[in-house]
């Protein structure tokens, strides 16, 4: 089977959670409606065309390979907008600011990011997909729209590298896929393992079943998987609305599996 996969990084990345009040939280890795999101960005698909993105969440199955949770950082965002009126929309800044200068309102907001996250993704395509992963994978490439990491202040900062892998489940696909090196300087010092090392413990999240993730073999046992819960399939996205899917989750200890083959 093919799986299309590819690499996330960037400085900062902010994968969203349910939002209430004034608290906009960060998962530590990306989102369905995140990498739906960026797939529909490289297509081209617009926002209010619900029924192309409905299909993009529908037809597609996800897995996540966290190299790096990264750290939280937070920031406390102010911002004035003016509220609605009627049928009238505010197309730009400056109609906000100009228009809407006497209905103008300050939104107090506290945000969460990560920084310095870095993830594998594999994305494996269902029956009906409206895309081949060959057509997702040009558009990676040459994307329409800009990409970013959950917000559009979160800009990659390496090449997504998306590559067709064949593997017979989630695991053997992501474990198979080689990026190339964030830090490649002249001097020892200048390398991945020193300013952007991976985790000890590395989480895999993945769709689907768990047949679909991986054999059981020495190190992976059904035991041993958590099924989550998480409200995160794009129903609308004009509406921001979102449904309940079920995902699961596989610890491994990476560096504990290094010491025992080095021994």
């Amino acid at each position: 089977m093919d799986y299309l996969v590819f690499r996330l990084y960037g400085p900062m990345a902010s994968w969203g959670e349910v939002a209430v009040g004034e608290a906009r939280h960060s998962a530590v890795y990306p989102s369905k409606s995140a990498i739906s999101g960026l797939l529909a960005a490289a297509l081209g698909i617009r926002r209010e065309d619900d029924e192309r993105h409905k299909r993009l969440a529908e037809r597609y199955w996800q897995a996540v390979k966290l190299l790096k949770a990264g750290q939280v950082l937070k920031d406390y965002h102010t911002a004035q907008a003016p509220d609605s009126v009627g049928k009238f929309r505010y197309r730009t800044r400056r109609d906000e600011l100009v228009h809407g200068k006497n209905r103008l309102g300050t939104v107090l907001s506290s945000r969460e990011y990560r920084t310095d996250a870095q993830s594998i993704v594999a994305i494996q395509g269902l029956e009906g997909m409206p895309y081949s992963l060959q057509a997702l994978q040009q558009a990676l490439q040459f994307p329409k729209f800009h990409l970013y990491l959950g917000r559009k202040s979160c800009p990659l900062s390496a090449p997504l590298d998306a590559q067709i892998i064949t593997a017979d489940n989630f695991r053997e696909a992501l474990d198979n896929y080689s990026a190339k090196n964030l830090l490649d300087g002249k001097y020892e010092w200048q390398c991945d393992t020193r300013w952007l090392p991976e985790d000890v413990l590395t989480h895999y999240y993945w769709e689907g079943d768990l047949q679909s993730f991986s054999v059981e073999d020495e190190l992976f046992s059904p035991q041993q998987v958590q099924k989550l819960s998480r409200h995160d399939k794009p129903t609308s996205r004009r509406r921001w609305q979102f449904a309940p899917r079920v995902e699961y989750l596989w610890l491994h200890n990476s560096g504990l599996q290094k010491s025992q083959e080095d021994s």
